[in-house]
């Protein structure tokens, strides 16, 4: 039986994944820095029909030291790591690079950065140990195709690194003729509360009327998300590839059928759980 490893997974986007990677008979070791959150998580996901077994690690994934010893707590709960998903992410305060403070900026690094730079370098060197080798996959954002908007610059920053790293990756991986490949999780606009909330739900973000309506537009629930998501990696062999959601054919669909999307973002309490967005 395969085990997957997601990052950042004890709720939104990446417990949805969490979820339909149970379901199609894989084991899951959720992760997320919050204990009580994590231990909740991993209860509610043993309550779910699904063949794959329910393990929990609490990790901070900016710490090297931390995520080493998730990877270790995996491989020993479950043998091998055949999928690790660097999922953790924080949106950042709509504010202008100056305004920020400096413990915003390192968050924001830290985790959106610093997290899937460790994250796959250690599932890197663990999947290398092993006679199948390995996925990596890496979540980009807002940022990652090169847009800029006000009050995205460090998300932004961020993302677009992650987007240039794994690719690097990818390469580096493919030059060293490795068993493990690596690739990017485009997830489009998840209807989250990650949309407005600042540093893991430290800060609400009160969106300008314009993007609160293109969000209510595109957004589409995590659990429809991941589906995608979660079928697309199990089906795919190759290295340095790209799962996109949001396509511009699937971007058009959602603007000509605008007036029958259910997604309504009209406050900080309205959205669900947190996910990555890919508006970002």
């Amino acid at each position: 039986m395969k085990t997957a490893v997601i990052t950042g997974s004890t709720r939104g986007l990446g417990y949805e994944m969490a979820k339909d990677l149970r379901r199609y008979g894989l084991n899951v070791i959720l992760n997320g820095s919050n204990a009580e959150r994590l231990e909740g998580a991993v209860n509610a996901l043993k309550k779910i029909k699904g063949r794959g077994g329910v393990a929990g690690f609490c990790a901070d994934v900016g710490s090297a030291e931390e995520v080493r010893a998730l990877a270790a707590h995996a491989a020993e709960r479950f043998g091998v790591v055949d999928i690790w998903i660097n999922n953790a992410g924080v949106n950042q305060p709509m504010k202008a690079i100056w305004e920020l403070s400096d413990d915003e900026v390192d968050s924001l690094i830290d985790i959106d950065l610093r997290g899937a730079v460790i994250g796959s370098r250690i599932a890197a060197e663990l999947m290398e140990s092993q006679p199948q080798g390995g996925y990596i996959y890496n979540v980009e954002g807002y940022g990652s195709n090169d847009a800029m908007m006000l009050g995205f610059n460090m998300y932004g920053t961020s993302k677009r690194a992650v987007t240039h790293f794994t690719v690097a990756l990818a390469k580096e991986l493919e030059e060293r003729h490795s068993k493990v490949k690596a690739g990017r999780l485009s997830p489009g606009i998840v209807a989250t509360d990650f949309l407005t909330n600042a540093l893991g739900g430290e800060q609400k973000i009160e969106l300008p009327g314009k993007t609160k309506r293109f969000y209510n537009i595109v957004a589409e629930p995590p659990d429809v998300v991941a589906h995608f998501l979660v079928k697309s990696m199990l089906a795919n062999r190759k290295n340095n590839v790209r799962i996109n959601r949001l396509t511009n054919v699937r971007l058009l669909s959602r603007f000509i059928t605008a007036g029958y999307n259910t997604i309504a973002i009209k406050d900080n309490s309205s959205t669900r759980s947190r996910a990555t967005a890919n508006t970002r």
